[in-house]
């Protein structure tokens, strides 16, 4: 039998629920059917009243209990119902929940008809009025409704494993300091395997009378075959690989429980072998010190809200880890998907994770529920090696000790492997946590791009967290004039290049990894804060460059801008900054070598790889077309450089640079603007073509031309081409731009594309859709059943594009 049984297909969903409900099947006529996961309200791109969505509404599903099933324990786990929620079988009331954010596992063996179909109702309340983190005030942040992820039954003997709390150590010191990635990936370490077990009352019964063994399995290696089961052990285990951001190794840890002889149970959990500690002076992994540089991720979509299945919730951390090259990811502000978390274990992306709540503390009944939420995080979690902290605090809260004591004391409790944390928004609060956690939003351009540690934190023997930055301090739409993007980029590069100037600070999570819909209270109206660094179908700002650049696994080549001369106020090129992470990158202008940059060009020191302002569009063409001396053609060059990228604002050395030219050198002012528009403007005159060539070991890598735009055309990326059905329906995104003849973004491309679909898919939303800024998205979802499919996107005045599709098969009906 299956170890698990899910039940995902074939759910009646009506959006009132009245109390006949309990007992009775509703009418299907006025039901819909649905699958899970599943939304109670799907919703508009923006622009709609957040209340939508807040109800109280019925979800029914059929189940036939086999007699083959009796005696069994029959246990039905929901991994998130938002936000409230009452399950009845057969009538009877079997349990309520109260948080939209954790997993609740109910036995209903005793409330089944064996050799029957049996009546399984969900009272579901998505009211924001309930009293429950994280609600009691506003929130800035959609919180959506329904039931949004997995539902599944496990059929067990009455001897079985409730829990398991794998806990891999070393047992022998380690330290990864100084190796390179491909050192670590190598390396061998002597492992212990500590378990902590809890077990089912006739599996105690049955291990008091010594009638139950225990066998643990580590991939295929067995290490452990005791005759008697206890509630904790130890077991060695040799030669393991060590799990690392550079190297995330995974073991699958099978415990089985053996009732003469028989295996009875077992629990499989993935594991990995890691130390992870934050320190005085930073956060250390295997033993070497690393800088966390990552972004905060809502687990929200356009349309459907959380209502997304395992590929697109994998697809979140793929971006992150592969995309953005972040190695870090706090889960704001809610626990997410476990899919989200398993992909993270094998991805290498560290993960801080924390309570629901957002800045509201409510009464003794609302705290006692924030307990037991953490309580849940943390039991439902803490197998999960990616996790490095566990945030006890609700987000942005004032100070309150006997609430926080309690909420650190039962997650020290729970899990004595991992510290905790507190995310607030204030200097000098009372620190009950392992590590301060802060959001510094200090930086608000011109200014330091963090604050040090010591002016922020109530104990600087500690270690420091930056838990936010920007977001809020400057949002910045796809659509927003280039100038504006530009600056988005340079604040989120001014920040990282400055946390990592400070020695003691940990690292920081920038907020935030996309755009995401808000109540009326925040944003920019149309409910959608524009925070990310990329949209809300994860499009990619300019700013997300900033990120990808600070690995070397991808070429990465940006610019900031599109060298559009009249994009600028006065036609003043301003400051134009190179991204890359390539060694050097060489600037041409209709074929001419400008300028080779270099990364010491760049005046972020910090960073791996900063941006780079370019300064300098002549190069040596004055020197060897107009015949001046070595020195007179420098002073022409910078007169020139300085117009291009400042318009006329007079400086002294522009003033005395021009006095040279006159009195020396006799040159004309007049002829000043020829020299101007023929070696750097093309205002009044013929636009230039600029190329940008990446280069890695000598050789180009990567190369981008800008360029006035003669051809448009929309171009299609797909997460996937292949939609799998196995215990629920599957989805694609196709993220679309309107590009230029060499790639580039058309950013004030506006106009609608209509999307036509045929075969067994649906589209997600609206069959017609705007560009946003040049860009905007899709999600295909499957509708049960195999066989190819396509889909058609279509602009006027563009040639359409058509994307082939395949939908496979490996359902099983529940």
């Amino acid at each position: 039998m299956k170890d698990r049984i899910y039940l995902m297909r074939d759910w009646f969903f009506t959006e009132e629920f009245t109390e006949d409900m309990i007992v009775d099947t509703m009418d299907v006529s006025l039901a819909q059917t649905v699958s899970l996961p599943h939304t109670c309200k799907e919703t508009p791109y923006h622009y709609f009243d957040e209340h939508t969505y807040q109800m109280v509404s019925c979800y029914q599903k059929i189940l036939y209990a086999p007699e083959g099933w009796q005696g069994k324990r029959l246990l039905l786990t929901f991994e998130a119902v938002g936000h409230e929620a009452e399950v009845y079988v057969n009538g009877k009331k079997m349990a309520e929940h109260h948080c939209g954010y954790t997993a609740f596992t109910i036995d209903i063996s005793e409330a089944l008809n064996y050799g029957a179909d049996n009546l399984l109702t969900v009272r579901v309340d998505s009211n924001e009025t309930l009293d429950q983190p994280p609600f009691g005030f506003v929130i800035d942040y959609m919180t959506y409704g329904g039931i949004y992820r997995d539902v599944y039954l496990e059929v067990k003997n009455s001897i079985y494993i409730e829990d398991i709390f794998l806990k891999p150590k070393f047992a022998e010191t380690v330290t990864t300091k100084g190796m390179d990635a491909k050192a670590i990936a190598q390396m061998q370490v002597s492992g212990i395997l500590a378990s902590e077990v809890t077990y089912s009352v006739k599996a105690q019964e049955a291990i008091s009378a010594g009638q139950v063994g225990i066998r643990q399995i580590v991939d295929d290696q067995v290490v452990l075959e005791a005759p008697i089961a206890t509630t904790s052990f130890s077991t060695p285990v040799a030669d393991v690989m060590l799990w690392d951001i550079e190297s995330p190794k995974v073991y699958e840890v099978t415990t089985q429980l053996l009732y003469q002889g028989q295996v009875v149970d077992e629990k499989r959990v993935t594991v990995g072998f890691r130390e992870a500690l934050f320190r005085k002076d930073g956060f250390y992994l295997n033993g070497r010190k690393v800088r966390i540089r990552g972004l905060n991720r809502h687990q929200s979509y356009a349309y459907v809200g959380y209502a997304m299945p395992e590929s697109m919730q994998r697809l979140d951390a793929k971006i992150l880890k592969e995309e953005l090259a972040v190695n870090a990811v706090r889960t704001s502000h809610y626990p997410q998907s476990h899919y989200f978390m398993d992909a993270c274990d094998r991805l290498g992306l560290l993960v801080f994770t924390e309570m629901p709540g957002w800045q509201h503390i409510g009464g003794q009944a609302w705290q006692d529920q924030a307990v037991e939420n953490i309580k849940d995080m943390i039991v439902q979690y803490r197998n999960h090696p990616s996790i490095i902290l566990w945030g006890v605090r609700i987000n942005e809260s004032q100070d309150n000790d006997a609430f926080y004591e309690r909420t650190n004391a039962t997650a020290h409790a729970l899990d004595d492997t991992r510290q905790t944390g507190g995310v607030r928004a204030m200097k000098k609060s009372h620190l009950l946590e392992d590590v301060y956690t802060y959001n510094d939003f200090v930086h608000s351009g011109a200014n330091a791009g963090c604050e040090p540690k010591e002016k922020v934190t109530s104990d600087v023997e500690k270690p420091y967290l930056i838990t936010e930055y920007n977001g809020h301090m400057y949002p910045t739409k796809m659509f927003d004039w280039e100038e504006h993007r530009r600056e988005h980029m340079i604040r989120h590069a001014n920040v990282l290049d400055a946390v990592a100037g400070q020695e003691d600070i940990a690292g920081s999570f920038g907020w935030c990894m996309f755009d995401y819909n808000t109540h009326k209270d925040f944003g920019s109206g149309d409910r959608i804060c524009y925070h990310g660094v990329l949209d809300m179908f994860r499009n990619p700002k300019p700013a997300a460059a900033v990120y990808a650049s600070q690995e070397d696994r991808n070429p990465v080549l940006e610019l900031s801008s599109t060298m559009d001369i009249g994009e600028h106020p006065a036609c003043n090129r301003g400051d134009t900054y190179l991204i890359s992470n390539a060694d050097s990158v060489r600037m041409y202008k209709n074929n001419i070598l400008i300028k080779e940059y270099k990364q010491s060009d760049s005046k972020y020191q910090n960073l791996k790889h900063g941006p780079i302002l370019i300064n300098d569009y002549v190069g040596d063409a004055i020197a060897k077309e107009e015949g001046y001396s070595k020195r007179q053609a420098k002073i022409v060059k910078d007169c020139m450089n300085h117009v291009a990228m400042h318009g006329m604002q007079i400086t002294p050395k522009l003033v005395w640079n021009a006095f040279q030219l006159i009195c020396i050198y006799h040159m004309n002012p007049n002829d000043a603007v020829g020299l101007y528009n023929k070696y750097v403007g093309d205002w009044g005159g013929e636009s230039k073509q600029y190329r940008f060539d990446a280069i890695k070991d000598g050789k180009v890598v990567r190369s981008l031309i800008k360029t006035p735009m003669k051809k448009a055309s929309l171009a299609v990326s797909l997460s996937a081409t292949t939609l799998v059905e196995d215990i629920t329906y599957d989805v694609i995104e196709a993220r679309v731009r309107a590009v230029d003849e060499y790639g580039n973004q058309l950013y004030y491309m506006q106009e609608s594309l209509s999307v036509t679909i045929s075969g067994p898919v649906e589209l997600i939303g609206p069959n017609a859709v705007p560009l946003r800024g040049g860009a905007t998205g899709l999600y295909i979802k499957s509708m049960g059943e195999p066989g190819e499919a396509s889909v058609t996107i279509a602009c006027a005045g563009l040639d359409p594009v058509t994307i082939k599709l395949e939908v496979q098969s490996t359902r099983e009906d529940n």
